[in-house]
């Protein structure tokens, strides 16, 4: 259902904007993007989000093995970490939030401590 899924597409899209510091950006034609400090940490689209999903491919490879037809590696940036989630298959919104939660939190440890946002609790130190 279309509906069903732009409403949970909404949902995920207000939800990683409501993150400390987090900023909508379209920075290309059709790709809506929430960013912290100028550095994108989730691709908000109308069936599915693209996620960092891990420091490196092997650790985002778990989201592979876990849910192999609604997780793929996301084009170019794959190599880094990146996934693409469905958002209308298998992989539930409250799973989906977690990975919006996890994707910041690996964008924000890695910003200088002066760019990160107050309030984040993000970082590891």
């Amino acid at each position: 259902m279309t509906s069903d899924r732009s409403a949970v597409g909404g949902e995920l899209a207000a939800y990683a904007l409501a993150k400390p510091g987090a900023w909508a950006d379209q920075p290309w034609e059709g790709d809506h993007v929430a960013k912290v400090a100028e550095k994108i940490y989730c691709f908000l689209g109308e069936s599915s989000i693209g996620v960092k999903c891990g420091s490196t491919r092997a650790e985002a490879d778990e989201w592979l093995a876990e849910f192999p037809a609604d997780a793929s590696v996301m084009p170019y940036l794959g190599r880094s970490g990146w996934n693409t989630l469905r958002i209308d298959g298998a992989i539930g919104a409250e799973v989906l939030k977690e990975a919006i939660d996890a994707s910041y939190a690996l964008v924000v440890a890695r910003l200088p401590r002066s760019r990160r946002p107050s309030g984040t609790g993000a970082g590891g130190g």
